[in-house]
């Protein structure tokens, strides 16, 4: 705040400049705070709002550029402040790209966040004496690191996270807070999270490590000679995650990370770091389609066509630990936002919530189902003595009204299998995916806090393989020629599909998509793979599907069987299988 004094010093034209600078900063604050009290459901009702809150930052950052002088000299402005709002517009495209799945969004809020690192915007945070201000500075680098895991920039992670802890002792070293341990466990939750995700290491001949990225490409994406009732795309997504036992950073479990970047194309990965120019609210425009004659603020955004054919990525919300209610609100927000020839996908990956009457009655309420959230109310009786059901549980019956459009369900529960009756009671396109209940003791025990098998499967056809063999480092030559094996089965794979298949059955409407083919022909390898691994002996081991697919003449298609078989006499590992003959 500007004290009278200093503005009595001031001619009119800097008193202008900074009356003006506090009104642009006062009415950004407003409108970012604002951000909170947005709907978290539906894609259009926010949109004017995080225009217009973009429209206010752009004018801020132009303005505190071109009149620098005079607000250093006069209104004392410090680097940290600058910092600051730099931090504020990161965040704002952060919260875009969680919003519209646009991940050029995140390259965005890396720029913002990378150029206040490069010009030390916080380095003098400590001389301020405040606490506060360190705070700041702590939760920078906390975002910074989640929008770098998503980039895949391990590097910058690993500088992050040395720099965090750094910052954190100085913190508490001269602050003492009561919120010590709470940052402790925060650098605790990264290093864990960083180290789940390099679960199987990939190395170069130089034992540096390979950095892969598991976004759809076109050279990951199965070929398919699509027919005509191949005319579905996937539009809608919801990811749920509530595995107690699994590592989590920033309200992301390790399963939900995966599957989010798994559901994203591949987009261009160069550097960007034009931070000198505004954000502009026609990049966000070019998210949907809006026709804008601005001229966009980065390069990156500038050579994007927004004529291109080609589809944008899924949209997506993210709910960690989500109550019922919750659920169900975001699954009829996305059932009525659905497009013509769209597509809702489900994936949940969650504890298993278990029927607690011996007899089955219901097959849609009586056989569990899955814990939406932490809270547990089981074993409940009413006044009369009558047994009250999980209120906290999705149960299969949940998800009948909203199989009235096409519905993709992928369920990662250790009761998984409760959803494999849900009938197609309006004849719409339906398939549920679900992972296998049991996992051997070794395998169990090493991937309680490291992530579900069966979405490392969806996520990374390779490295689930590999885990199951124990292999935990992979050489980088060794690793590509097996990912050619993977390939040659997701193509036969692919080829089956469309020749073994019924073209009534729903997952030939669904085959149409990128994102859902890979997702079948992964769930087909992640079936096979397991079906003739010793380890995996009992049908418990083994995903299921519904509608079933034809065991005999497709799954135990030879020519799937060669093609694990070679895969697994490259990495050496034989001795792991067997019946392959």
């Amino acid at each position: 705040m500007v004290v009278a004094a200093t503005m009595a010093s001031m001619d009119d034209h800097e008193r202008k400049i900074v009356v003006e600078f506090c009104q642009l900063l006062e009415q950004s604050k407003q409108l970012f705070n604002g951000l909170r009290d947005l709907p978290q459901c539906g894609q259009k009702i926010w949109q004017g709002y995080f225009g217009k809150t973009f429209d206010v930052y752009t004018k801020l950052w132009k303005f505190q550029q071109q009149h620098r002088q005079v607000l250093d000299t006069k209104y004392g402005l410090k680097r940290w402040q600058i910092g600051e709002i730099a931090s504020k517009i990161g965040q704002l495209y952060y919260h875009y790209y969680l919003r519209t799945s646009d991940t050029n969004n995140l390259n965005e809020a890396y720029s913002f966040y990378s150029a206040i690192r490069g010009r030390q915007y916080y380095s003098r945070v400590s001389q301020e004496d405040r606490s506060d201000l360190m705070v700041k500075k702590l939760r920078y680098y906390a975002r910074f690191i989640v929008v770098c895991l998503l980039l895949r920039r391990v590097g910058a992670i690993r500088e992050l996270l040395a720099e965090l802890d750094k910052q954190i002792v100085d913190y508490t070293s001269t602050y003492e807070p009561d919120d010590q341990l709470e940052w402790s466990l925060v650098l605790e939750e990264i290093k864990t999270f960083v180290k789940a995700d390099s679960i199987v290491n990939v190395i170069h001949a130089d034992q540096s490590s390979v950095i892969l990225s598991h976004r759809l490409t076109p050279l990951t994406t199965p070929p398919v000679e699509k027919s005509t009732m191949m005319n579905l795309s996937l539009q809608e997504i919801i990811l749920i995650g509530n595995a107690s036992e699994q590592v989590k950073f920033s309200e992301m479990t390790i399963d939900m990370f995966r599957m989010m970047q798994t559901l994203e194309r591949e987009k261009n990965r160069d550097e960007i770091n034009h931070v000198s120019d505004p954000p502009s609210r026609a990049s966000f425009e070019k998210s949907y389609s809006i026709t804008s004659n601005k001229t966009l603020a980065y390069p990156m955004m500038a050579n994007h066509d927004v004529n291109s054919s080609r589809r944008e990525n899924p949209h997506k919300y993210i709910l960690y630990k989500p109550t019922i209610t919750q659920i169900m609100m975001f699954l009829a927000t996305g059932f009525k936002e659905l497009p013509a020839n769209g597509v809702l996908l489900m994936y949940v990956s969650a504890d298993g919530c278990f029927q607690t009457s011996k007899h089955v009655n219901d097959l849609g309420y009586d056989c569990g189902g899955i814990m939406a959230s932490s809270k547990r109310e089981m074993e409940l009786t009413n006044k009369k003595g009558v047994h009250v059901k999980e209120i906290h549980c999705l149960y299969p019956g949940d998800l009948y009204p909203f199989t009235r459009k096409p519905l993709f369900v992928i369920i990662d529960s250790d009761n998984s299998f409760a959803f494999q009756y849900i009938p197609r009671y309006f004849g719409h396109p339906f398939v549920v995916l679900m992972s296998p209940q049991e996992l051997p003791d070794k395998l169990h025990e090493q991937l309680q806090h490291n992530g579900s098998l069966f979405t490392l499967f969806l996520h990374s056809p390779l490295t689930a393989f590999c885990l199951i063999c124990n292999i935990l480092t992979v050489k980088m030559h060794l690793w590509e020629r097996a990912n050619s094996y993977v390939d040659r089965f997701i193509t036969e794979a692919s080829r089956l599909f469309t020749s073994k298949v019924k073209p009534d059955v729903s997952y030939i409407q669904f085959f149409g998509d990128d994102f859902l083919r890979l997702l079948l022909l992964r769930y087909v390898f992640c079936h096979v793979v397991l079906r003739h691994h010793r380890a995996f002996n009992g049908e418990q081991y083994l995903p299921r599907c519904q509608p079933p697919l034809p065991l005999a003449s497709f799954l135990d298609e030879i020519s799937l069987k060669k093609y694990v078989r070679e895969l697994a006499k490259h990495l050496d590992v034989l001795s792991h299988f067997e019946n392959f003959e």
